[in-house]
């Protein structure tokens, strides 16, 4: 599967557009990440825990819309993004979405 966050890609031809195809994770915060963020911050750096958890979050929700696309039939998704939201009180949405196509490369 290409995914990629532009429109086109590049050596490529589209055949067929297939449509949005999306993928999302609603996390919570772990008490003890808290407690070792609080901490992180009377002295600065990275928050690691929650680096760790947004990464996994990422992953999974590229996994679901991979997915979806594949359901579809299609090969490449394009203009890949991301966006969050807050869904309650210590719990967060990863939301990634794009647009699912069959393309091929093109013959020189």
């Amino acid at each position: 599967m290409i995914l990629v966050n532009t429109e086109m890609i590049p050596g490529y031809r589209v055949l067929e557009t297939k449509g949005l195809v999306q993928g999302n994770t609603i996390r919570a915060k772990h008490l003890g990440r808290d407690i070792a963020a609080g901490l992180k911050n009377l002295v600065g750096g990275e928050l690691k825990g929650y680096t760790e958890l947004l990464t996994e979050s990422r992953r999974q929700a590229i996994e679901r819309m991979i997915g979806q696309a594949q359901q579809l039939g299609a090969n490449a998704v394009v203009n890949v993004r991301f966006t969050t939201s807050a869904v309650t009180q210590g719990a967060a949405e990863l939301y990634a979405y794009g647009t699912a196509m069959v393309v091929e490369e093109e013959r020189v």
